[in-house]
């Protein structure tokens, strides 16, 4: 009742104690999630959360839009900001039960959320030609802002990592090529035959990079006050 208390002596158990010794910092390890289009978050738990209904949506969407712009009229333009906003809100939803998910899993599990840094990804990333409108019309910023702020309110930290080679680097042994990428699903590193889910391999080197960050100290980590 006084406040925080230093120094209380307590006894435990050698298991106890050993469990004790090996916590790193505030956090028992990351949660590391994947953000992609064909699966628009994967963690390294294994959980895929699926775009293909949301990639579906957009698409009846883009052909609306299509065919709305092609008349020109009035009632048209009314029609089209409708849509867009309407679109927006789908977006905004599917962004909230997504982000609610990882920070739940993460406070339930005691453990930190790994991102990428996805600055500029829409200028860095290269996208075949049928995934780019997809690529623009991607709320990453947005869905990685609902997962910051719903963290921060459970008290979950958040890094933020490079994504450099997270596709192409085995989570196993680390061997890093860009031919460990076989395609878009699967993953086969050259080197010791780790065969994953690209996009869950990707996600468990984006929660050892969160938790190397996190041990060198080179985070702001959360008030536990």
């Amino acid at each position: 009742m006084a406040g925080r208390l230093k120094g209380v002596p307590f006894v435990c158990s050698p298991e106890a104690m050993k469990l004790l010794a090996s916590r790193k910092g505030e956090s028992d390890g990351f949660l590391g999630v994947d953000l992609g289009i064909v699966n628009i978050a994967t963690t390294s738990d294994g959980r895929i959360m699926s775009g293909r209904q949301a990639n579906r949506y957009r698409q009846r969407k883009r052909d609306l839009r299509s065919k709305l712009q092609k008349k020109r009229t009035r009632s048209a333009a009314r029609v089209l900001k409708r849509q867009r906003r309407k679109e927006a809100r789908y977006a905004t939803q599917r962004n909230h039960i997504i982000a609610k998910k990882l920070v739940t899993t993460a406070e339930r599990t005691s453990r930190g959320i790994g991102l990428e840094d996805l600055t500029g990804i829409r200028q860095r990333v290269t996208a075949k030609k049928d995934q780019r409108a997809r690529l623009s019309s991607w709320a990453f910023a947005q869905l990685g802002s609902f997962v910051e702020y719903k963290a921060k309110r459970a008290g979950v930290p958040v890094v933020h990592v490079d994504p450099r080679n997270t596709s192409r680097q085995c989570s196993e042994c680390r061997h890093t090529h860009r031919t460990n990428r076989v395609d878009q699903a699967r993953f086969v590193c050259r080197s010791c035959g780790t065969v994953l889910h690209a996009d869950h391999n990707g996600s468990r080197n984006i929660a050892h990079r969160a938790d190397a960050v996190w041990q060198r100290g080179a985070v702001n980590r959360p008030s536990t006050a």
